[in-house]
């Protein structure tokens, strides 16, 4: 039997480069699979990855437009803030011991609201605790509000106590003064009122012996003294000390003065400051009619008219005139 290199014909074909070509269509596929796979996580991660920054781009826009109205609420309560801060700046006492108490607090949530609001990269977190700070911060505003309101309105009831205790001062001080007033006028009229009446003027020339005798003269030169007397009284002059005056005019117009009186001016409440010759103190007793008598001395009387006039609380209530001659004494 020879040997060839030529198969037998009884010998049965190998399919080989088929499953060659199947191995590799299977390898073509995994892969194809593998990229589909891919970039089907790919386009998945996209999407997620979009998504989350749609969704932190709306949580961004959230926060800010959350943050812008938090600036809004804490501007509003700073400008409440201002406006009680004034009022309570108008006011004084009790008030500004509040305002101290309430400010201290105040002034340090305001700083530490303003430094959450301020951060560029506030969180929600940060934005929580400013919206509820700034609801305390209104809290302690209306607090101050409410307690400057009712000082306010205490200090308008004061106000109006004052100006209703001026308006009684005013009235008893015009009272006082109606009344201090009519007490003068009542005083000038009981003062006037208590005035003497003089009557029973009598001047009276006499001539005084060397015995000790007394004897009218008719003689002027004879004459050593003129005694002038008369009747004083007065129903509602109080009892006690009362000053009388006596002013003696001379023929030739002036005022005898007593030597034992020097001479003296009277301020009378109708003539003026007048010149007297004497005056003489009594004690009266009230209602009751006394005599007085003045003696009056010149030393030499001359002929003629002698004036008599007789002052008591500054008004003259009496007068009269006596008349010396040489042949004797008229009257």
């Amino acid at each position: 039997m020879t040997n060839t290199n030529y198969p037998s014909a009884t010998t049965t074909p190998q399919p080989q480069p088929q499953k060659n070509k199947n191995n590799k269509n299977l390898f073509i596929g995994i892969l194809a699979a593998g990229l589909l796979g891919t970039w089907g996580y790919l386009l998945y991660d996209k999407n997620k990855s979009g998504e989350k920054i749609d969704s932190q781009q709306k949580e961004i826009v959230t926060l800010g437009s959350e943050k812008s109205e938090l600036q809004k609420d804490f501007d509003n309560a700073l400008a409440r803030l201002d406006s009680v801060t004034g009022a309570n700046n108008s006011l004084s006492g009790e008030n500004a011991q509040l305002k101290a108490q309430y400010l201290k607090d105040i002034d340090a949530k305001k700083t530490e609201i303003r430094r959450l609001l301020n951060k560029n990269n506030a969180s929600a977190a940060d934005l929580a605790k400013a919206k509820s700070m700034i609801a305390e911060l209104n809290d302690k505003i209306s607090g101050l509000e409410a307690d400057v309101a009712r000082l306010k309105g205490e200090n308008q009831e004061l106000t109006t106590a004052n100006a209703s205790l001026k308006e009684e001062k005013s009235a008893l001080e015009q009272n006082l003064v109606t009344t201090t007033s009519e007490k003068e006028e009542l005083s000038k009229t009981v003062d006037v009122g208590s005035t003497f009446s003089a009557s029973n003027i009598q001047v009276t020339p006499i001539n005084e012996k060397k015995s000790g005798k007394e004897k009218n003269t008719a003689t002027a030169k004879k004459v050593d003294k003129l005694v002038v007397s008369f009747d004083v009284e007065n129903r509602i002059a109080k009892s006690g000390p009362a000053d009388m005056y006596l002013i003696v005019i001379a023929p030739d117009g002036k005022v005898i003065a007593d030597p034992s009186m020097g001479s003296s001016t009277l301020n009378t409440r109708t003539d003026g400051d007048k010149q007297f010759t004497s005056k003489l103190s009594l004690d009266y007793t009230q209602g009751q009619r006394k005599n007085i008598q003045f003696p009056i001395r010149n030393g030499d009387f001359g002929t003629g008219e002698y004036k008599i006039e007789i002052y008591h609380n500054g008004f003259k209530i009496g007068e009269g005139v006596r008349s010396l001659k040489k042949g004797g004494l008229f009257g």
